[in-house]
């Protein structure tokens, strides 16, 4: 990391890092820990996370435009979380802590039916067939992000990585946890063309509040098509 991150860590770190009980080395946080929301934020408000923050491009830009709002952001590459905490500190942005934590198995510290909504923007693709396994968007996952919503709760994704869309699609419809609003509807022309099992819709539009990344550009530069998901937490 450069030094300004370092920086960031040293000086700025303790306002935002959870301190997590770890079980071992690694990310894996002690199952017995649970979140105490008030305490971490200091009031008690609605509380959205992002799954996989990057380096903090979204959930600073959120966290700023919704002050009224928590996010918690889960991300376990250490050089992110310090950007995320150089651009926090930079926007002056209070309301975010970030937990330097493996989120497929963090989620349980969440207590359940507490979360407005998750994020999961752009998660690794994984784009070998071999390495689909290691894939974050499976059915025991959306049963994890599930089980933190409340209900009428939101799951937010985003990919652009065709075959992984069809497959966060898929993911999502099968979940009896979820109902997609979106299903059915008319299919963006690629779409129609693309999916591979002939389906039409399940796609939402483009949320408001996710920001233009250099990723996505970069993605949107090689010709791939970004989709989103919306999907609500139904019972």
């Amino acid at each position: 990391m450069p030094a300004r991150h370092h920086r960031a860590l040293d000086v700025h770190g303790p306002a935002y890092l959870l301190d997590l009980p770890f079980d071992g080395p690694g990310t894996t946080i002690d199952p017995a820990y649970r979140l105490d929301q008030e305490r971490e934020f200091g009031r008690v408000a609605p509380l959205i996370v992002e799954i996989g923050s990057g380096s903090g491009d979204c959930v600073v830009h959120a966290a700023g435009s919704l002050p009224e709002v928590d996010f918690l952001a889960f991300e376990v590459w250490r050089p992110g979380a310090a950007q995320t905490i150089a651009k926090a500190v930079h926007d002056g942005v209070g309301n975010l802590r970030i937990a330097v934590a493996d989120a497929a198995q963090a989620l349980s510290m969440i207590t359940p039916g507490t979360v407005q909504e998750v994020w999961t923007f752009f998660p690794d693709p994984w784009p070998k067939a071999k390495h689909h396994k290691r894939r974050l968007v499976t059915p025991e996952f959306a049963e994890r992000v599930a089980s933190i919503l409340a209900p009428g709760g939101v799951w937010r994704l985003a990919t652009d990585w065709a075959d992984y869309a069809w497959v966060m699609r898929d993911v999502v419809s099968g979940c009896p946890s979820f109902t997609n609003p979106y299903a059915g509807r008319a299919a963006d022309p690629v779409d129609a063309q693309e999916d591979p099992r002939g389906w039409y819709g399940g796609f939402a539009p483009r949320f408001e509040l996710r920001p233009m990344t250099r990723f996505e550009a970069k993605g949107l530069r090689a010709g791939r098509v970004v989709r989103d998901l919306a999907v609500t937490r139904s019972n």
